[in-house]
């Protein structure tokens, strides 16, 4: 998992920069034609970091197959209501978050790479999947947001 670390960490401190450029105004408009915006991206970006937290520990931990909730997404953007909350905070929780990923991804138990994950109705999945998982979602979004980095 040290590449998959390496290459959050790296990720993290380039989107940051260019995030940081981001105007509270410009952060509240579309990111797409009739999409999210940047805010709300970056408040998903910011649950799928806090829901993957815990499926890495989780499956870190387990003896066997766990099981974890899907992702409500449109409930989750209604009741966090990250439109009202400042961009600049946003943007400080993310990349904390994210350098705190960093650190337990780098912990991981190699053992446990290969433990079964079922998230909602999809299909079983390694931890190992969920790992890499998490930084093409990240990549994605940071991509729509205009902060992926380069590759």
């Amino acid at each position: 998992m040290e590449l998959a670390s390496t290459e959050l960490a790296r990720t993290v401190e380039a989107a940051e920069t260019v995030l940081r450029q981001v105007s509270e105004a410009e952060s509240e408009r579309p990111a797409l034609p009739g999409g999210w915006s940047r805010k709300q991206l970056l408040g998903h970006l910011i649950d799928s970091a806090s829901n993957n937290h815990q499926r890495f520990v989780r499956a870190a931990l387990a003896a066997g197959e766990l099981e974890f909730p899907g992702y409500d997404t449109p409930g989750c953007v209604r009741i966090q209501a990250v439109e009202a909350a400042s961009w600049s905070m946003l943007v400080d929780l993310w990349a904390c978050y994210n350098r705190y990923l960093v650190h337990v991804i780098r912990h991981l138990p190699g053992a446990r790479l290969d433990a079964v994950c079922r998230i909602g109705s999809n299909a079983p999945v390694s931890l190992r999947f969920l790992v890499e998982d998490y930084l093409r979602h990240l990549l994605h979004h940071l991509d729509q947001i205009g902060a992926a980095r380069e590759p």
